[in-house]
């Protein structure tokens, strides 16, 4: 079961999750992309993409994110970071690559300027 949880005015990620947000916003910004995603390994390693619009292929930054890390090898996902201006995460592709990995990664929305909006704690 997953939960969702918005967050109130002044919330803070913990210091490694502060890290995956700073990636994924700098992979938004850095690409002019709408959004941007951040995901962290059970090792440690970080991944970080942007969306991906083409002709040919759209993947979510989130979908990106989980690709390279799958591509990767890895396995499993502790956390991830989804950078967008939307209020609420409309990305329900993106949640289930992160769960195809890991059921109970926890996955962060934050603002283009790093609030936190919410969070999804996955199964418990």
């Amino acid at each position: 079961m997953s939960g969702r949880d918005r967050v109130g005015t002044g919330a803070e990620l913990d210091p490694e999750d502060a890290k995956l947000e700073v990636l994924a916003r700098a992979a938004r910004v850095r690409t002019g992309a709408s959004e941007g995603a951040a995901v962290r390994d059970s090792d440690g390693r970080t991944y970080s993409a942007a969306t991906v619009s083409l002709p040919s292929l759209r993947l979510s930054a989130l979908q990106a994110a989980v690709v390279l890390a799958a591509a990767s090898g890895v396995t499993s996902l502790e956390a991830a970071v989804l950078v967008s201006a939307a209020e609420t995460p409309d990305d329900p592709d993106g949640l289930r690559a992160v769960r195809d990995l890991s059921a109970s990664a926890i996955v962060y929305l934050c603002g283009p300027a790093g609030s936190l909006v919410s969070t999804d704690r996955g199964a418990a």
